[in-house]
């Protein structure tokens, strides 16, 4: 039952705080001791030019400052709107942890921690850094296999975690009713800082290595010139900036608006309530963790001698400022909250007070409803955005503390050094599209604030907001028929179900209602002839009269002939792989470029981006919303094809890797003789309006041979089989291509200097210390996803990539990176899978010969053969 002093807060309206230092204040808004106002002096200097030009003085904006000064960057400049952490920054909860369910968003966390651990004594600031641990607390059987799973994936990090047993987490939070509490997830270093004293040391530090950090002062326009600098205008006059990093927050969308571009941003409100003094927490004699209670949805940590706590709302409760997306930010902004609202959160306020007791007889003294921005993923946006010159972006931060820190040096190394430190695409600004609507970021929203605490599955779906206007021509007919993923706002089957089988979505850490119908459609590939829809490849025409030099220059490997297909990368300058893309010569000069769905904009950057600095004389378009694709794989494909064009299939006339233009059933297609299934195979690409017309035309001429539809969770399993790679799992930006098994497609040989080559002649020189291996291994009911630990010895060696269950030998069969000296086929390791290893022994890849391989070797059987007759 609520005290009096609860009731008299419903309905109550909050339009600011109580003077600093009023007891009982949060001290993220309260115990400021770090520097209001720097020195006028600092703040009064203008300049003309810049390096590049900060927009936002939240703690992202001011950490990326502080890192760019403090790598020597000269002409720095942080501009501010009104004054440093108004926004969502300055009444922040202030978390800090080390866990994180991706694996690279580990990395910036880390480094955050680290930095706040030295940063009072770097500048002089005080920064209230709390560090007392953290526990996340499972209450449910699958919660204990979800900490489980994120164990094995923690291990080969730096990042200290541990799963605890309930008489632990009682000894570390002696005030918890521990009666459904069966597991915690323990967070050493985990803890709390004040946001409003850790952005101004980060500013005491910008300034010390030569930053200029201006306020007020708004940023009014923003015009790009011809040689990709820009004309940044505010009240104080005009500035030159090489380039301009949009770290506005919650006006992020204005600013890009400046530019005509429409970020994918929308502000939520977010409460969290704060409680007088307990005598039970003032008797304790340290600090408890922070706790966060998964089914009940709430953090709560320690807030002098009371308690913090902060709900995460169901999205159908939840309130989204939709009013900001469609009017703008109201004008003056900056430092004040929505009127609270209990009622909305009760639910969450009793989950706490069964969870800890003493709830029930504390007084809330404060509920702070502030503004937070997310994107529809909920993970922020941080990097070059592609279609706009020296335009960067840090916003869409839910967690800006912790956060900042991490993004703040890794977008300071990309732009020092040219390339990102490491792979971080899943915060890519460019996975979205044309196709994110005001009304999907909504739906997206409101979905990630609701599901901020649910289970995190491996092959997780989210619902809301789909289908969007980036559905396949095959949209329609499979619909109903198949489980699809969503895939950069495309739908995609995963997998088809036939009548009397289970067609939900099943999430587990354990096989589930999909492993006996992919396995069959894995059988109709390799036995007869199966059809995917390859829609969402992301696909780019080039051409023009240095469309040669310019890929050249690009790609490790040599340039097709024409008529011809083959596959290539794009390195970065220190030789990590930045991406992989199929090249087809389609005509002199012109080009088919064809990637995977989640990196469409994130190639096409890169490749716009090295044309114009080169200054090459080529035209670039992105084709992916015009052109359909059909994959057809297996032993009938050709059969089934050859029914429908009077173009000769035959392998003498077709070849494995050529690409052709012809008429299937009278329809137009590019036709390349390639699959990712490694089976007998073509790529079928079209327009889009043509794709059911080709589709029913394929399936109805296949019906002699048995033909079926199958989804990518099939073809994930083929490629493994055919040790194929896969870009964002074996090879991305963490790794180079000659560990990733690549060696095929690098040409160091070639006249080019293409990026890259000259560290990849250093690498290769300076030899591996690590290589990617293919293992197989028994289990039980689990199969390996990738990012699994791999144990040796009683250590952790190495990490997974990718896995799936192989229906050839009836086993698990996982890439993964081990020591060299640990990669010969026949070495003994063991893999981590929820909480168990499992034995794993290293094999000769790959485990299923292609189908050109068999081919060709059957033809030299055949001539041995017949020379022996002679």
């Amino acid at each position: 039952m609520l005290r009096p002093g609860i009731r008299r807060l419903r309905g109550l309206r909050l339009l600011g705080f109580p003077p600093r230092g009023s007891p009982g204040c949060p001290r993220s808004v309260c115990s400021r001791q770090g520097e209001e106002n720097p020195p006028l002096s600092a703040e009064s200097r203008w300049k003309d030019r810049a390096e590049t030009v900060i927009i936002g003085g939240g703690c992202v904006g001011v950490s990326l400052a502080y890192h760019l000064a403090k790598a020597g960057m000269k002409d720095v400049v942080l501009l501010e709107k009104s004054e440093l952490t108004a926004g969502s920054t300055w009444h922040a909860a202030g978390l800090t942890t080390y866990f994180h369910p991706g694996i690279n968003l580990k990395k910036i966390h880390y480094y955050s921690i680290k930095l706040y651990e030295k940063l009072e004594e770097e500048t002089g600031q005080v920064v209230g850094f709390h560090q007392p641990g953290s526990i996340r607390i499972a209450t449910t059987p699958v919660r204990v296999d979800e900490f489980k799973y994120q164990m094995t994936r923690t291990r080969w990090h730096a990042t200290e975690q541990y799963i605890i047993e309930p008489e632990k987490i009682q000894e570390m939070f002696p005030l918890l009713n521990m009666n459904k509490i069966l597991a915690g997830l323990y967070n050493p270093g985990d803890g709390h800082i004040d946001p409003y004293s850790l952005t101004m040391a980060l500013a005491a530090g910008a300034r010390k290595y030569g930053a200029l950090l201006k306020y007020p002062a708004p940023v009014t326009s923003l015009k790009p010139r011809s040689d990709g600098t820009w004309d940044v205008e505010t009240p104080h006059g005009s500035m030159r900036a090489n380039r301009i990093v949009n770290a506005a927050g919650f006006w992020a969308r204005e600013v890009g608006k400046m530019i005509g571009l429409e970020h994918p941003l929308i502000p939520v409100q977010h409460q969290y309530i704060i409680t007088s003094t307990i005598p039970e927490v003032k008797a304790l004699k340290r600090e408890l963790p922070v706790l966060r209670d998964l089914e009940g949805s709430f953090y709560l940590r320690q807030e002098r001698d009371g308690l913090l706590f902060g709900p995460y709302e169901s999205q159908e409760k939840m309130k989204v400022q939709d009013s900001w997306v469609t009017s703008g930010v109201p004008p003056g902004f900056g430092k004040e909250l929505f009127e609270s609202d209990l009622d909305r959160i009760m639910e969450h306020v009793e989950a706490a007070m069964d969870l800890v007791p003493v709830l029930k007889k504390a007084d809330i003294i404060r509920i702070v409803n502030g503004p937070i921005t997310y994107s529809p993923d909920i993970l922020p946006m941080v990097g070059p955005h592609q279609g706009v010159r020296n335009y960067w972006v840090a916003v869409g931060f839910g967690y800006g503390i912790i956060h900042a820190g991490g993004v703040g040096k890794y977008l300071s190394d990309w732009i020092l050094h040219r390339e990102p430190p490491f792979d971080l695409i899943e915060l890519d600004p460019n996975r979205y599209g044309k196709w994110t609507t005001a009304e999907y970021t909504e739906a997206k929203a409101r979905e990630s604030y609701g599901f901020n605490n649910i289970v995190g599955y491996p092959k997780e779906e989210r619902f809301a907001g789909r289908p969007t206007q980036r559905v396949s021509g095959l949209y329609e007919t499979l619909e109903s028929k198949c489980s699809m993923g969503f895939h950069s706002g495309w739908e995609q089957p995963h997998w088809f179900y036939k009548p009397g089988q289970d067609p939900g979505y099943r999430p587990s850490f354990h096989r589930t209602n999909w492993f006996e119908p992919v396995g069959s459609e894995y059988q109709q590939v390799m036995q007869r002839v199966g059809v995917i829809d390859l829609s969402p490849f992301g696909k780019f025409n080039i051409k023009g009269q240095d469309s040669i030099r310019l890929l050249d220059h690009l790609f490790a490997n040599v340039i097709p002939k024409v008529g011809f297909t083959n596959i290539s990368h794009m390195l970065t300058p220190k030789g990590r792989v930045y991406a992989e893309l199929t090249v087809s010569h389609q005509s002199p000069g012109e080009f088919l470029l064809v990637t995977g769905s989640g990196s469409e904009l994130h190639d096409l950057r890169w490749i716009e981006e090295e044309a114009i600095k080169g200054g090459y004389d080529v035209e670039i378009k992105n084709i992916t919303d015009e052109l359909g694709v059909l994959g057809v794989a297996g032993p009938y494909s050709r059969k089934v094809l050859q029914k429908l064009t009077s173009e000769d299939l035959s392998d003498n006339v077709f070849k494995f890797l050529q690409t052709k233009s012809l008429k299937v059933s009278n329809i137009p297609v590019t036709a390349i003789r390639i699959s990712y299934t490694g089976e007998l195979g073509w790529e079928l690409y079209h327009r889009r309006e043509d794709s059911a017309a080709l589709y029913d035309a394929i399936m109805n001429a296949g019906q002699e041979e048995g033909i079926d539809n199958f989804g990518t969770y099939a073809m994930n399993a083929l490629r493994l089989e055919k040790a194929f790679r896969a870009w964002g799992s074996e090879m991305n930006c963490d790794t180079n291509p000659l560990e990733a098994g690549l060696e095929s497609f690098v040409k160091l040989n070639k006249p080019a200097d293409f990026i890259g080559k000259q560290a990849l002649k250093q690498i290769k020189a300076k030899g591996l210390k690590r290589r990617l291996v293919c293992l197989t291994l028994a289990t039980d009911d689990v199969d390996p996803e990738g990012n699994e630990s791999i144990w040796y010895d009683g250590k952790v060696v190495g990490n997974t990539t990718s896995g799936s269950y192989s229906y050839r030998i009836q086993k698990s069969l996982v890439f993964a990176y081990v020591p060299v000296e640990l990669s010969k086929v026949g070495q003994q390791v063991e893999v981590e899978l929820l909480g168990k290893n499992y034995p794993a022994v290293v094999i000769q890849e790959p485990l299923v010969l292609t189908e050109p391989t068999r081919s060709r070797l059957q033809k030299k059987r055949w001539k041995g053969q017949n020379l022996k007759r002679l």
